[in-house]
């Protein structure tokens, strides 16, 4: 059965390589697409074809794979969102996960538009039709990285600048809320992510484990012990 599911996977893979590249040729060099295999979180990039990103094959996930890997077989597409890569660049995104035949969620068909071109458009259209600019709203930022170590920093740095201090500044509570927080996006579904954090917050392997169990046992028990 695993023989033949893992074939059928790859098969599913195989087929939407072609896709990739059309996609991309019918949107243009304003567009990147993106075929993931998160069996290897660490290489998840199989097919791309588009630079917005700047991903490259057997690059890692973004902290938005990391998100619907945590989501495990109950994720969902994410379409339409927009956020901004880390040069700064807003990008309009969609993420559609694949399913086997079992419906396990195993890949995602990420598609990624360079929306900054038709901003600044539209900015020059109001100017000149004598609208007033509105504040542009703040977008969250992501890492399209294709090393798994920067997009795991990425997450670390996020949560631990939201919670405004260092980590000796930090209560119990607040430790195990970051690791809540890093759990939830995924991060630990990655291989030798616990010591990766552990290394990025200053603090030994074994405290790191600890305070990820309190964090799930914490989870476990708000949601009456569903996963």
């Amino acid at each position: 059965m695993g023989d033949a599911l893992s074939a059928e996977r790859d098969a599913i893979l195989a087929a939407l390589k072609p896709v990739v590249h059309g996609i991309a040729a019918t949107f243009g060099p304003v567009c990147d697409v993106v075929l993931h295999d998160y069996r290897i979180p660490e290489r998840s990039v199989v097919a791309v074809a588009g630079a917005v990103t700047g991903r490259t094959v057997g690059g890692a996930m973004s902290e938005i794979g990391m998100r619907v890997l945590a989501g495990g077989d109950e994720a969902s597409d994410e379409l339409n969102y927009v956020s901004r890569t880390r040069d700064g660049t807003p990008v309009k995104s969609s993420t559609m996960v694949l399913r086997d035949s079992t419906g396990a969620v195993f890949g995602a068909l990420c598609i990624n538009v360079d929306v900054g071109a038709v901003t600044r458009v539209h900015d020059l259209l109001g100017a000149l039709a004598g609208a007033g600019a509105a504040a542009p709203a703040e977008l969250p930022t992501t890492t399209f990285g294709n090393d798994i170590d920067s997009v795991v920093d990425a997450l670390v740095d996020a949560h631990r600048s939201r919670q405004r201090g260092s980590w000796a500044e930090l209560d119990r509570a607040e430790r195990v809320e970051l690791f809540r927080g890093l759990d939830t996006r995924g991060v630990f579904a990655v291989r030798g992510a616990v010591e990766q954090v552990a290394a990025r917050l200053g603090i030994s392997r074994a405290s790191a484990y600890n305070y990820l169990s309190r964090a799930r046992a914490a989870h476990s028990a708000s949601t009456g012990g569903s996963a």
